[in-house]
């Protein structure tokens, strides 16, 4: 059982929370590119943007980068349990089939788990 401040010793999620970060990371870095020259092209071309104060300008940027950080961390950790459920369900199905595999060989039925499958190459026969 988890107790409450055991999240150091959970692998998946630091690992899901890594990937996070790392998105978290690029999307603002990617919004506030864009954003810096949306900014450049409003101070170029609007009077309105020009007249604004410097702290709201720097709202403005800081929001940008905050919105994209938010998108691109969502989506990484969306297809980082993607990913994770797909491992764990090929996991899964390869033990179904070890243990299908296993109970053949329990029987003896020649072919099974890559030996004399092809005819003329059995060497039981």
């Amino acid at each position: 059982m988890r107790q409450h401040g055991s999240l150091s010793k959970d692998h998946e999620t630091n690992e899901a929370a890594w990937e996070a970060a790392r998105g978290a990371s690029w999307g603002a870095l990617k919004w506030g590119a864009f954003s810096a020259v949306a900014g450049g092209v409003a101070y170029a071309m609007s009077p309105i943007y020009r007249s604004l104060t410097i702290q709201f300008k720097v709202y403005i940027q800081m929001s940008g980068m905050i919105l994209g950080g938010m998108i691109e961390a969502d989506n990484r950790i969306r297809a980082y349990e993607h990913m994770i459920r797909h491992q764990k369900r090929l996991a899964r199905d390869m033990e179904v089939w070890r243990r299908y595999e296993a109970e053949f060989e329990e029987k003896g039925t020649p072919g099974v788990g890559g030996e004399g499958n092809v005819k003329g190459t059995n060497p039981r026969a």
